[in-house]
């Protein structure tokens, strides 16, 4: 029959009342209305298009032919043929099948034969494509229950077929002599499974299961884990169950089998709700063989540790949380290579020092900022008397949204109590004796002395409450210059109690300490900026002049400094006002901050940047030039009447290229105090960066010796889906490369493969040898199927 038909077949039951389809352009025309008969289920309409439509009256089918769409319950089927057997209430298809459920899964077929509500029947040479890119085939499919599919010779993969040539085996796929479908459970289970890298087989597997496509999160058994150990723990393997508990909340156990020690357990219990989450991870291990850590903390029969951290929401400006860690002994997490011991990227290379535990609270607004929290560093070094514990650390800034005196205003205040047991002393010098002089028990403790060591922290306790506001303004004059008064009052309450250990009053007065600090401050800013228009572009040329005046710093050098223990002066703080880093020194004198910077933009693309300028020390006190307990602001170029130069250029001819130097040149001799130049290129294939740095010796600070080393990374796309990458750090004093990276991985939409070697030296103080550390990992993961990790560490001297 030509021309196209459109049939609505939620009547075609009684083919009888149907009128015969003779005429070129299909119509239904039904009898007149009759009762309608009581609601069953699936008397939903089926809508069928075709270009042909046939009724067998006598045998009660109907045959679309031609172009056949059936759409049905959410469901739709094309196909070249169609027919629906009214007797047996069963969809009959054949020839280039394309079925599409209300989930969004496709089936392709040669034949299908199912009931009309889809429940039973049986496909022949099929392939399923479901919503998130997975796929199986097989030769043969039969469904029964409206649950169980049997997958005959079936194979299954996560990954797209190959544009360019779609018969190509995929990257990986699993084969099964038979799949079984469970889609109540939701789980996939493979007979006689073998797995497949481009066709070729790598592992057969006489039976395992697996959640289907649809399932996010299912209890059950994880790929397991290999640990290489070491010689005290022996080697491992780790076999993860995860139980869902409920949708809010889950549960992973690791028993760790152990070839020397015996079964570590692993817990992680999960929770979400409704304003936040939390965790909790516990270990434990009762060790077969405690003797294997003679002489170590690990020498007892029972060890293992607790950490959990959360964080829920108060509502959409407050948040407050925690961490913390408990364990039995110090190196528990070390020796057994733990969570908390790894670094962010899972390595044990950069080994940490150690664990946070901490409650905070944390509140953000339109221009305001609060953070309190306590804090408790557990030791992975065993050097707990040395660490910290500050309960607690409070910060609070705030910027009003109206102007005073038509100006900014502003204010922050800080405070923090802590408490440390024992003095933590650097050695300033690399001489052996010096070095046991400042880190060990000597036996005259009180030559320990400022020009020997350095206090890094001090014993006893410290509090103390800051509150700072700033205001200020900016003019512009009608000849285009800028003029920005400022204005700021810091104050300081201070309480100290510094116990009188051997060696500490030659740093710090021994004993209760109570101290005032006022810092008063005016100032002005002066820039002026030329601006000259050329074809090629733009250049602005702007000099910069700030003067400074306040008082001395009070207390200088003599109350306890924790927070403002790192001074680098460059370009980047030039015109800060107080260029200390923390809040337990703060700037005092007249100074003044001279410099010109220019910019200039390229039409075509691109802008080069420079800085240049000078501090000057006018009266009063040199705060960077009063030597502290750790000698903060010496040999910093900042420590006398004349600072040394700083300058800056950066260049960027396009997004590809960037180019920056840093310098400080001594104001005498212009010799180079600090220099780092860094060059970085990033292509459609291939980045790399290479930063050069050479720092003069800082006496004062514990740096003898020139340091000077060049640090260079890089990556290269060397296929569609193939990156290596590495990066190496070069001692150039020593001439030695002391730590390197060598990466190369695969990803695409289906497959992730990737192994990093690491090594690196760590230096010791005094004339021990550098330990030179290797770390080896590994990462392989199956789309919807596993992924699975190992790392090896190892140590040596050399």
């Amino acid at each position: 029959m030509a021309g196209a038909a459109v049939a609505s077949l939620g009547a075609l039951i009684d083919v009888a009342a149907v009128a015969p389809a003779s005429a070129q352009s299909f119509t239904y025309n039904p009898l007149p209305p009759r009762p309608k008969p009581p609601k069953v289920a699936n008397d939903n309409q089926m809508l069928v298009q075709a270009t042909e439509v046939d009724y067998d009256y006598n045998n009660s089918r109907v045959s679309a032919v031609g172009n056949v769409q059936l759409f049905y319950n959410g469901t739709s089927v094309e196909a070249d043929k169609v027919i629906y057997d009214q007797k047996t209430k069963r969809l009959h298809a054949e020839g280039n099948i394309r079925m599409t459920d209300a989930d969004g899964k496709i089936t392709y077929a040669e034949i299908l034969d199912l009931s009309d509500d889809y429940r039973d029947g049986f496909v022949d040479s099929l392939r399923v494509d479901t919503a998130d890119q997975t796929r199986m085939a097989a030769s043969r499919s039969d469904r029964s229950d409206g649950n169980y599919t049997v997958f005959e010779n079936g194979v299954y993969t996560a990954c797209a077929p190959c544009k360019d040539d779609p018969k190509k085996p995929p990257l990986w796929q699993v084969k099964g002599a038979r799949i079984i479908h469970d889609q109540q459970e939701k789980m996939l289970y493979f007979e006689t499974a073998s797995l497949e890298f481009f066709g070729v087989p790598i592992a057969y597997m006489p039976y395992f299961s697996t959640p289907d496509p649809t399932v996010k999160r299912k209890s059950g058994f994880l790929m397991p884990g290999y640990f290489p150990g070491t010689t005290n723990t022996g080697f491992g393997a780790e076999v993860p169950y995860y139980w869902a508990i409920a949708p809010d909340m889950d549960a992973t156990i690791t028993p760790r089998f152990m070839s020397r020690q015996g079964v570590l357990l692993q817990g992680e219990f999960r929770q979400r709700l409704i304003d936040g989450a939390y965790q909790i991870r516990a270990y434990g291990i009762n060790q077969l063989d405690p003797g294997a850590f003679s002489g170590q903390p690990g020498d007892k029969q029972f060890r293992g540790a607790v950490d959990t951290k959360g964080q829920f929401a108060l509502n959409d400006k407050w948040v407050w949380g925690w961490d913390g860690v408990l364990m039995s002994d110090y190196y528990f997490f070390s020796d057994y290579r733990l969570y908390q011991y790894r670094d962010p990227l899972g390595s044990f290379l950069l080994l940490p020092t150690e664990a946070l535990s901490q409650l905070y609270l944390t509140g953000v607004g339109n221009r305001s900022f609060f953070d309190a929290r306590t804090m408790y560093w557990l030791s992975y070094s065993g050097n707990q008397s040395q660490v910290p514990i500050v309960y607690p650390v409070i910060d609070y800034s705030n910027v009003l949204n109206y102007p005073v005196f038509g100006g900014e205003f502003s204010y922050k205040t800080n405070f923090v109590n802590l408490s440390r047991d024992e003095a933590v002393f650097d050695p300033i010098t690399t001489v052996a004796n010096t070095s046991s002089l400042c880190t060990t028990a000597s036996a005259d403790p009180l030559a320990r002395t400022p020009s020997q060591c350095l206090l890094r922290g001090f014993p006893g306790t410290y509090t103390r409450l800051t509150a700072e506001a700033q205001w200020r303004k900016s003019f512009t004059d009608p000849l285009g210059q800028i003029w920005t008064p400022f204005a700021s009052l810091r104050a300081d309450a201070i309480n100290s109690s510094v116990s009188n250990q051997p060696g500490v009053s030659n740093y710090l007065p021994v004993g209760d300490t109570q101290a005032f600090r006022l810092m008063p401050t005016v100032g002005l800013e002066y820039r002026y900026p030329f601006i000259n228009i050329q074809p090629w572009g733009s250049t602005t040329v702007e000099p910069i002049a700030q003067i400074i005046i306040r008082p001395n710093e009070t207390y200088a050098g003599k109350l306890p400094n924790e927070d403002a223990q790192s001074m680098v002066f460059d370009a980047s703080n030039l015109f800060s006002v107080d260029k200390f880093s923390g809040y337990d020194r703060v700037e005092g004198g007249g100074r003044a901050n001279v410099g010109v910077q220019s910019t200039t933009q390229f039409d075509k693309g691109g802008a080069v940047k420079v800085l240049f300028g000078q501090s000057y020390q006018l009266f009063g006190m040199n705060s960077f030039a009063v030597q502290d307990s750790i000698n903060t602001g010496l040999d910093s170029g900042l420590d006398k009447p004349r600072s040394d130069y700083v300058a800056s250029t950066s260049y960027s001819p396009n997004s590809t290229y960037t180019f920056s130097v840093r310098s400080r040149m001594d104001e005498q001799t212009w010799n180079v105090q600090r220099f780092e130049a860094e060059g970085r290129a990033n292509f459609n294939r291939w980045a790399v960066s290479v930063l050069y740095g050479n720092y003069a010796p800082q006496p004062e600070l514990g740096y003898l010796t020139r340091r000077e080393g060049i640090l260079t990374s890089g990556s290269l796309k060397i296929a569609t889906n193939w990156v290596v990458s590495g990066s190496a750090r070069w001692d150039l004093e020593a001439n030695k490369i002391n730590q390197y990276v060598l990466g190369a991985g695969y990803v695409d939409d289906c497959f992730v493969l990737a192994a990093n070697y690491v090594t690196s030296y760590s230096y010791a103080a005094g004339t021990a040898p550098p330990v030179l550390s290797h770390a080896f990992m590994f990462q392989i993961g199956l789309r919807t199927l596993a992924t699975s990790s190992t790392s090896s560490n190892s140590a040596g001297l050399q």
